[in-house]
């Protein structure tokens, strides 16, 4: 129960406090449910007090009709007196009976349909209320939702290279479904409460003051309790939320790599991993949940034992004659309603701080470090030709591991230019480089003239086209993953382009043609299939400049020739910068640079290098001295 291991809760009051700012938008709704909940609570309240006169108007007519007729009430007190009854006396001198009249049914049956319709009018705006109240938080979370949106937008690539694909998916969608459910159950809820003691103080205070006092005297014993436990579950709810997070990303990574899996035989290893993280989602949950749920048990004892207090103390003083039994009934109810919503205020502590715990996850997304601003004036290059330069460029990943230092290299219009290197030797880094997927630490890389950090990304991706090494396609017909590369784009160009890169020759063997739907999987095309729609996607775009990272990886030989027969036609008038481990693709390349350890270590046509002996001959031996031999 003292939550072990539990995540320490990083603001609670900050992030509860943010919470509620979201609703700021919302304020003129925020101001109906209020006014909606007042009127409500209103009449809810005044309903035991108006039934307690009718309760009065029969216990009247009780002792009416059992007094004798012709006398006076003072009378009939002073005749109890007489026999030694003062107590009764005392008791009935708070009653308005008339002696010898019995009940009044009209009188009663006044009373009785004055709070039905009381109780109407409470139910009426109640529902009114709830319906404001969930327009004005499921548009919150809409707005939130955007938010959250347009931050991933704005979010540098370095932050999901960090993060884990499930950890991201459950902030976006477990913690904001449950921030939604969080704020639907407690905050109506949560306003009729405060309304409901405010409006029962004052009806008790009105009733009885003495009584009043009384059952005030739980209210602290109620809040303690609350406080002391509700510190307890914080920190468990934290965890509770991260372990989601983490079941999440695991189930995430084992259901994309499931046949990987399955191909090395790591069910066991998969399944033991998720029965873990399990327990722990199951743990946190546990003692959230448990330490939680105490609270209502304790507010509802604490409330019984205020009920015995007032019914007992109210007891004496209808004995006394100060109060009717009326009001007593009334106060009673007051007791019940006054230590309700105490009880519900509390057993929502779980709900809330649930949705908190969610919360600062949310907020931990929307506070996380942007990518640079875009300039202000964003520049251009008044032509693009393809003209790259890198000048002077320093990067690392880890400020404390240099990766790229002081490189250098020109590139003119229409130049292919290969890069070749051992793995992490920066390749790819150059590349992402250029695409601003990551900003240089020192330098800059001009494309044209103008520097790249001057110009807006969209602009300069604009003139870029880019095939990587994975795959990536999404729910739709083959048509529209090619279309992708260009906003706009007619059938004819979607099969020119496809014909372009050799598409269009398995497509016609599909039963749909080009309205064949795949998922985001790939589902129903092979692994080469999948990279030739990705590069016919790069043919449509038309770039200025192409961007090959391992694009014929995944390619059979034959496809590769064919390939490499259409980038040829692709990269003319095109810069073109290929990434590639076989060396085959890039012998016609205009220019091969070989990376080490983030160096330019050589540089020239394929058979200078060869020619240097140098690491590039190295590379070349190393993967084509065995074939060679064959041959010989």
């Amino acid at each position: 129960m003292g939550g072990q291991g539990a995540e320490k809760s990083m603001d609670f009051k900050g992030s509860g406090k943010r919470l509620l700012a979201l609703l700021r938008p919302q304020r003129k709704l925020l101001y109906g449910v209020l006014a909606l909940g007042t009127v409500s609570i209103g009449c809810a309240v005044a309903g035991p007090k108006v039934l307690g006169n009718a309760t009065d108007l029969i216990f009247a007519g009780v002792v009416g009709a059992q007094s004798r007729a012709g006398l006076t009430k003072d009378q009939v007190l002073a005749g109890l007196r007489a026999q030694g009854k003062g107590g009764v006396a005392d008791m009935l001198s708070s009653v308005p009976f008339t002696p010898g009249h019995g009940m009044d049914f009209s009188a009663i049956g006044t009373v009785l349909l004055w709070v039905l319709a009381i109780y109407l009018v409470s139910a009426v705006f109640g529902i009114l209320q709830g319906r404001i109240a969930t327009t004005a938080i499921q548009r919150t979370v809409f707005r939130l939702r955007q938010d959250v949106e347009s931050k991933i937008a704005r979010l540098p690539l370095s932050y999901f290279d960090k993060q884990p694909r499930g950890e991201v998916l459950s902030r976006v969608t477990n913690d904001i479904d449950n921030i939604g459910q969080s704020m639907q159950q407690t905050m109506g809820q949560v306003v009729n409460s405060l309304l409901t003691i405010v409006g029962v103080l004052a009806m008790m205070f009105w009733i009885s003051p003495l009584l009043a006092t009384i059952a005030l005297v739980s209210v602290p014993v109620s809040v303690m309790v609350a406080t002391r436990v509700g510190k307890r579950a914080q920190p468990n709810f934290v965890a509770q939320w991260k372990s989601t997070g983490a079941l999440n990303a695991h189930i995430e990574e084992m259901y994309t790599g499931h046949a990987l899996v399955k191909v090395f035989g790591r069910q066991e290893e998969a399944a033991e991993l998720f029965r873990k993280e399990n327990e722990a989602l199951f743990a946190a949950s546990w003692r959230a949940q448990f330490i939680s749920g105490v609270i209502q048990p304790a507010m509802m004892l604490i409330g019984n034992l205020n009920y015995v207090l007032v019914a007992v103390v109210g007891g004496l003083r209808v004995a006394s004659g100060a109060l009717s039994i009326g009001d007593v009934q009334a106060f009673i109810q007051y007791s019940r309603q006054f230590s309700q919503p105490l009880t519900q205020v509390a057993s929502m502590a779980n709900l809330v701080q649930s949705g908190v715990a969610s919360a600062e996850r949310v907020f931990e997304l929307l506070d996380a470090p942007e990518q640079t601003p875009e300039p202000a004036m964003p520049e251009r290059p008044a032509e693009v030709a393809g003209r790259v330069s890198f000048e002077d460029v320093s990067f690392r990943y880890d400020p404390a591991k240099p990766l790229i230092e002081s490189l250098s290299l020109k590139v003119e219009p229409g130049q292919t230019v290969a890069i070749v290197g051992p793995t992490g030797a920066g390749k790819t880094t150059l590349v992402n480089l250029l695409m601003r997927f990551y900003d240089v630490s020192g330098g800059r890389i001009n494309l044209d003239g103008v520097d790249i950090a001057a110009m807006s990304r969209e602009e300069l991706r604009a003139n870029i086209g880019m095939v990587l090494q994975d795959t990536w396609l999404f729910g739709g017909t083959i048509a529209d993953n090619i279309a992708y590369g260009a906003e706009g784009a007619s059938r004819e160009q979607v099969v020119e382009a496809a014909k372009a890169a050799h598409v269009d020759r398995f497509v016609r063997t599909l039963p749909d043609g080009y309205d064949t739907v795949i998922d985001d999987e790939g589902t129903g095309v092979s692994a080469g299939e999948k990279q030739l729609i990705t590069i016919a996607r790069a043919f449509l775009s038309q770039p200025s400049i192409l961007v090959l990272d391992e694009a014929t990886s995944s390619v059979d030989t034959r496809t590769e020739v064919l390939i490499q027969r259409a980038m040829a036609r692709l990269r003319t008038g095109r810069t073109s910068f290929v990434i590639a481990h076989r060396l085959s693709t890039i012998r016609d390349a205009d220019l091969i640079l070989v990376m080490e350890n983030g160096s330019i270590v050589e540089q020239g046509s394929h058979d200078d290098l060869i020619a240097a002996e140098g690491a590039y001959h190295r590379l070349y031996q190393a993967q084509f001295a065995q074939a060679v031999a064959e041959v010989d």
